[in-house]
């Protein structure tokens, strides 16, 4: 059976994010992982407390992953930034090999550049670490059109 996870980076469990994740997986099985749930340091700190390393654990048992992320100050969310970030050093390259990565991103009014930008961040993310990166997801049309059936 393939295992699932939805990381949702948005403050709000049931925002836009997650209504995109819920179309997405179109009653699919899936596990949420809320980042706001927890304590993940910023990249150099060493701080008590740290839970990093339990995401990362969760991230590994998964076949699919779905990273969320609202649109904040015209980029990726720092719940989700801050994630990505500590993969450095962490995540050998193609560690995460099988495994596929959808992209939800999503906004008020965000500009196509603001969009490009997170997708480049996300593909790239995907390759370094030997993921395969089915799509960026920023609409319900986009979500039905890949959805994940149960």
């Amino acid at each position: 059976m393939t295992k699932v996870l939805f990381i949702n980076g948005s403050p709000e469990r049931q925002g836009n994010t997650a209504g995109l994740a819920e179309a997405l997986l179109k009653g699919a099985e899936a596990e949420t992982l809320n980042l706001t749930d927890y304590r993940i340091n910023v990249y150099g700190q060493t701080l008590d407390g740290d839970q990093f390393e339990e995401v990362f654990a969760r991230m590994k048992k998964a076949d699919v992953l779905i990273i969320g992320s609202p649109v904040y100050w015209h980029n990726i969310c720092g719940s989700v930034r801050n994630l990505l970030d500590r993969f450095y050093g962490r995540a050998a390259q193609g560690e995460f090999r099988g495994r596929k990565l959808w992209f939800i991103y999503q906004g008020a009014a965000p500009e196509k550049w603001m969009m490009e930008a997170g997708e480049y961040t996300m593909k790239r993310f995907a390759g370094l670490y030997g993921m395969e990166y089915m799509g960026m997801i920023s609409n319900a049309e986009e979500a039905r059109n890949q959805a994940i059936k149960g």
